[in-house]
């Protein structure tokens, strides 16, 4: 009983080990260009052994970007969870936690720009959303910074009460998604100029943190 535990163990290390490994790879070279086999090269785990368990490449993306999430919401934690951080008023917490989204722009602009091709690879593939449980659970965790600080702040005085702010979430991070990707893929247009883009997001930020601000 005791070895059939340790050789599930050892499974889930290695096939965790794949995952991370892929993430890696995704990050340095985009989904499109990196096979099944290089994965399985890198990672020591066999090609037959990771279509076994995750089916296709597309399986592999969606563990590997829940992945990356989860390690985005392991850092994040020490700072949404610290002394400072909770002593500040309710608006004050909302716009640090806005401002998470300028910081992925400016320290992690790999990943960002990986969402924007998980996020056509996904429509291409036309997978369910019950494939994508998982995924967007680990994405939802910063709702409940959101929603602590949202209290915080309409219980000191610093936030509006007449605000939907599941609605303003919901927004606000479709929005600063949307940008990030757009200054991601690069200029087109002759009018573009996207040498600005951090003062761009920061000036949405103030403008969402007027908007709840308490007068």
């Amino acid at each position: 009983m005791n070895t059939e535990f340790q050789q599930e163990s050892m499974k889930t290390r290695r096939i965790n080990r794949a995952v991370a490994i892929s993430a890696e790879l995704f990050l340095k070279h985009g989904i499109d260009s990196i096979k099944m086999t290089d994965i399985a090269d890198e990672s020591g785990v066999g090609v037959a052994t990771l279509y076994r368990y995750f089916s296709t490449k597309t399986g592999i993306a969606i563990a590997a970007m829940t992945h990356l999430w989860n390690e985005l919401n392991n850092m994040f934690a020490g700072v949404f969870e610290s002394k400072v951080f909770l002593a500040q008023s309710g608006l004050k917490q909302l716009s640090d936690m806005m401002r998470m989204y300028i910081v992925l722009y400016d320290a992690h602009k790999d990943f960002m720009k990986l969402l924007g091709e998980f996020d056509l690879l996904m429509i291409k593939e036309k997978v369910p959303k019950s494939k994508l449980q998982e995924y967007d659970q680990s994405i939802i965790n910063f709702y409940r910074v959101y929603d602590g600080a949202v209290q915080r702040g309409i219980a000191d005085g610093s936030l509006r009460e007449d605000v939907d702010y599941r609605l303003l979430y919901l927004t606000y991070c479709h929005a600063m998604m949307e940008l990030t990707k757009k200054f991601l893929r690069g200029e087109i247009l002759p009018s573009d100029s996207f040498s600005e883009a951090s003062k761009e997001l920061g000036m949405f930020v103030d403008i969402a943190v007027e908007y709840v601000r308490k007068r």
